[in-house]
């Protein structure tokens, strides 16, 4: 079989990540990747043995042999090396949140369905095993009506006024774009529902932070000395609180942080059905609880034997054997390449649409809380 030929845009967290994922598919070859400098670049290709690197993203997207590219930089970057790619004849696969606006999205989308490319935002958290156990035993009817869903998002990785990351200072929203919009992304796929309207509450309690003088990778940086830093304000959020409805009869409520000491990475997520409830915490990924009224909750441990039909294909190992975090990115790639080796393949994957879908939500949820009230999405 020909392996099918990829970039990857950027040499940090995610850059690693996608780059490790993609070549547990065995049909992908990572042949080349792009960074902010060449010294950046080149450091990276020779820790993950990658054949090209280069400083300039459009030596990478020129590459004849490379088919698609991964966009795995900073968020105000997406826009620019997304069209250029989708200009090309690339197909694209662009890190969440997917642009700086929705205008951005929409004409990220429209180049790529002009051109036929195939396009993801990388709402991974989809593709955990018990995500789409939760998502088809609500398409089975076994919860009923859907009539609450409630959770949070927390991490603890800028906790101290010394944490310092590229996205304190990314745009009208951070904690909130970063990872609220993974939690509404799952809520909705997983519901079959829209957030319709919410209420919002932004806060940053860390009024300056220590900005290192120079690179940080993502989830470092946490010793440096009183001369390699300056202090900066930050306008970017630490927190977010939303309540939202979904159409005219489910309610819900969910909170975002990044400074929640000893929360390393908890999404959790609770359906409230008429027939039943679930939940489920990504730090535990294997155990969904299932809730009855009339009899004794259970825990369910991943077991593809036990899932519901459409949900067994989302994990490859037998139970006892964990599927994590970064087999939902193998999960995602599997799906996404095989819409590009055969566009007439289902789009089982966030879409650009999807990237679109949560900039709306963003924008919504910044216009609350400037407003202190409710707004409408469309």
């Amino acid at each position: 079989m020909k392996k099918i030929q990829v970039g990857i845009i950027g040499t940090g967290f995610m850059g690693r990540v996608h780059t490790e994922a993609l070549r547990r598919l065995g049909n992908i070859e990572v042949v080349g990747v792009a960074g902010s400098s060449m010294a950046r670049a080149q450091k990276f290709a020779d820790e993950v043995s990658i054949g090209f690197a280069t400083g300039d993203y459009r030596d990478l997207i020129s590459h004849p042999e490379i088919q698609a590219i991964h966009v795995c930089s900073p968020n105000a970057l997406h826009f620019e090396q997304t069209m250029a790619a989708l200009a090309a004849g690339k197909h694209v696969l662009c890190e969440k949140p997917l642009a700086s606006s929705v205008e951005e999205g929409r004409q990220m989308l429209a180049l790529a369905k002009e051109k036929k490319l195939a396009h993801c935002t990388l709402y991974n958290v989809r593709s955990y095993p018990q995500a789409q156990q939760m998502r088809q035993m609500r398409l089975a009817g076994e919860l009923g009506e859907i009539r609450l869903l409630q959770g949070t998002y927390s991490q603890d990785w800028l906790f101290y006024d010394t944490d310092w990351n590229w996205r304190i200072e990314s745009g009208k929203s951070r904690t909130f774009a970063d990872i609220g919009t993974h939690w509404c992304d799952l809520a909705e796929y997983i519901t079959g529902q829209r957030i319709t309207s919410l209420c919002a509450d932004l806060n940053t309690f860390i009024k300056t932070r220590k900005k290192p003088k120079g690179s940080i990778e993502t989830f470092q940086g946490k010793d440096l000395r009183p001369d390699e830093y300056t202090e900066v304000p930050i306008e970017t959020e630490d927190f977010a609180a939303v309540m939202f409805r979904m159409g005219e009869h489910t309610r819900g409520s969910m909170t975002a942080s990044q400074v929640s000491a000893g929360r390393k990475n908890r999404l959790f997520l609770e359906v409230y059905g008429s027939k039943c409830s679930v939940a489920w915490n990504a730090e535990r990924p294997d155990e969904l609880w299932i809730g009855r009224r009339d009899r004794r909750s259970e825990i369910l441990l991943k077991d593809s034997v036990l899932f519901e039909e459409r949900a067994k294909s989302f994990a490859d190992l037998p139970g006892g054997h964990s599927e994590g975090y970064d087999d939902t990115f193998k999960q995602t790639f599997r799906r996404y390449y095989r819409r590009v080796a055969d566009p007439a393949a289902p789009e089982e994957y966030p879409t650009f649409e999807d990237g679109i879908r949560q900039l709306q939500v963003v924008d919504a949820v910044v216009e609350s809380s400037g407003k202190h009230g409710w707004i409408d999405i469309a």
